[in-house]
């Protein structure tokens, strides 16, 4: 058995860190679709109607923003 103290495979470190990434975007999209599906959507339909539209595209929009916002400053502190 190869022995290498606290060395980690450098492919390995860089999977992981993809995976995180991965996960934390699909978390991102998770609460993004439940807050704005929440806020814009009154009755599910087979269309959704221009005002819907709107308040889906704004409500991305600003998720995106306060998301951008939040981690920025997350960085600042650290």
């Amino acid at each position: 058995m190869d022995t290498q103290g606290d060395k980690t495979d450098p492919q390995l470190q860089q999977f992981i860190e993809i995976e995180s990434q991965k996960q934390r975007f699909q978390q991102l999209v998770h609460q993004m679709t439940e807050v704005c599906w929440e806020k814009c959507m009154d009755k599910p339909g087979p269309k959704l109607d221009s005002r819907t539209e709107v308040c889906f595209i704004n409500c991305v929009e600003r998720f995106i923003d306060t998301s951008q916002r939040t981690q920025s400053e997350s960085v600042i502190w650290t």
